[in-house]
């Protein structure tokens, strides 16, 4: 089957919905996690992300983008008072309560109670887990760099990973697909996937 080109000539004539979800599927599945923090008076939010990035092992970075803060941004706002944030896989069976986190709530509810997700807190830190998760982490903010799109590339260094001992292979692999991880494309499309296989280090 020939495929079809479409260029720039096509996204300038034809600019509606159609583009938007064209092209947050254009990069195919990626990770969708839920993020969790605290406000300085303690309200607990949550919210559901689709672009987490590994940026280094050593010491653990991750990024992820936050879209462009012309209207109020809790995770944000939060992450900048109280420098400490949790990043929560999400498990096939959570997916219906962490979509409706992308929901507009006011900023004195808990996405957590709204949702009917539990918030757990680590001895270690003030920002929530989320205690269905299986896999979570809980980090501290290093610092943003702003995007010429508006959107900012938050980084942060993992402080603490919560996770079933029987997940690592010998050499400290992940064994993810054995937790039914949900990956995401766009905004509304959520999948499941399974192990493929693993191959060693490549040389030349």
């Amino acid at each position: 089957m020939a495929l079809k080109s479409y260029t720039t000539n096509d996204w300038q004539i034809r600019e509606d919905r159609f583009w938007v979800n064209f092209f947050n599927t254009l990069s195919g599945v990626r990770s969708s996690v839920l993020i969790g923090t605290s406000s300085e008076i303690g309200i607990h939010n949550l919210a559901i992300f689709n672009s987490l990035v590994h940026l280094g092992a050593n010491p653990p970075l991750l990024g992820f983008i936050l879209r462009p803060t012309t209207v109020p941004r809790g995770t944000y706002e939060n992450i900048l008072k109280t420098k400490e944030y949790t990043i929560n896989h999400i498990s096939e069976k959570m997916v219906d309560a962490a979509h409706q986190t992308s929901a507009k709530y006011a900023e004195d509810e808990s996405e957590f109670k709204a949702v009917g997700l539990t918030p757990q807190l680590s001895e270690q830190g003030k920002a929530p887990f989320v205690a269905e998760s299986p896999i979570k982490m809980r980090l501290t903010f290093q610092e943003e760099h702003l995007v010429m799109n508006g959107t900012r590339l938050i980084v942060g260094e993992v402080q603490e990973v919560l996770l079933n001992d029987a997940l690592l292979e010998e050499d400290g692999s992940i064994k993810v697909a054995n937790e039914h991880l949900i990956a995401s494309s766009g905004l509304y499309h959520y999948h499941t996937f399974q192990f493929s296989k693993k191959k060693d280090y490549a040389k030349p």
